[in-house]
């Protein structure tokens, strides 16, 4: 379960999707490109017409003011503390996710919005100035080759923290700290008490419904024609909203509270 769905990697990207994967890492100011966009590029012209469709909204910060609305009342789980030295690529995974994912989440919530036909007639989210994105090296992303099955099998449980008894999709960010173990097992020993409980379930429903009432707020603001791929578009980019990126906004949140650092 590397890519459990079809995806391109950036390097076996080629043409005019090695072009638009150069753009995305342009504009959304990352260094690696979303799972969610290397699957879009595997569907006959739906990453061309879906990033054209949201990259407007991205130059206007309109997922950056909708990423500010979003943390003044954003229900974060408290988890046992995370403190002390880790390698300094923890750090940087965490805070690249925590921006990255968070705007992720608002951008593509709009176009899911927009092809659904929901969108706000009164937007209140205005375009305003972008929050610069973390300029960060981050490790190579794992795969189950790549570290010690133990390693690998603990990826696989966190995963399934604060999602259905069955992900559909992994989450890239457990795969970046795959390189440093023991903090997995860290996270598993304070995430383990909030997946009990029923508060980081209850903590991911809550941030995800607040989201898709801030998305429809900026999906007015695209102007597309509707695809012909557009059913097929619109349930690749839900499973992203709704498991893999919906989750881990609210999970990368805690998890750098935990830390103690500056959000």
């Amino acid at each position: 379960m590397s890519d459990p769905l079809p995806a391109i990697t950036e390097a076996a990207a080629t043409g005019e999707i090695a072009d638009l994967f150069s753009d995305i890492r342009t504009t959304v100011g990352v260094r690696v490109v979303n799972l969610v966009w290397r699957h879009l590029a595997t569907m006959d012209g739906a990453l061309p017409w879906a990033w054209a469709a949201v990259k407007p909204l991205y130059l206007d910060g309109l997922p950056d003011a909708a990423m500010a609305a979003f943390h003044r009342t954003m229900d974060v789980p408290k988890l046992a503390s995370l403190a002390g030295d880790e390698p300094a690529s923890v750090d940087a995974v965490l805070a690249s996710y925590d921006h990255s994912n968070t705007i992720n989440l608002f951008a593509l919530g709009a176009l899911r919005n927009w092809l659904n036909g929901e969108v706000a007639r009164d937007g209140k989210i205005a375009p305003g100035p972008r929050k610069a994105a973390p300029d960060l090296a981050l490790p190579k992303l794992a795969s189950e080759d790549d570290v010690a099955p133990e390693t690998w099998a603990l990826v696989l449980r966190l995963n399934k923290f604060g999602d259905e008894p069955q992900p559909l999709i992994l989450a890239s960010m457990y795969r970046h700290l795959a390189h440093a173990p023991s903090f997995l097992q860290r996270l598993e020993a304070v995430l383990g008490p909030v997946v009990a409980d029923g508060s980081l379930r209850k903590a991911v429903l809550d941030n995800r419904r607040t989201a898709a009432v801030l998305s429809g707020d900026i999906a007015g603001a695209i102007s597309a024609g509707r695809p012909a791929q557009a059913t097929e578009i619109e349930k690749a980019v839900g499973l992203f909203v709704d498991h893999a990126i919906g989750k881990m906004v609210t999970i990368c949140r805690a998890i750098r509270a935990a830390r103690g650092g500056p959000l």
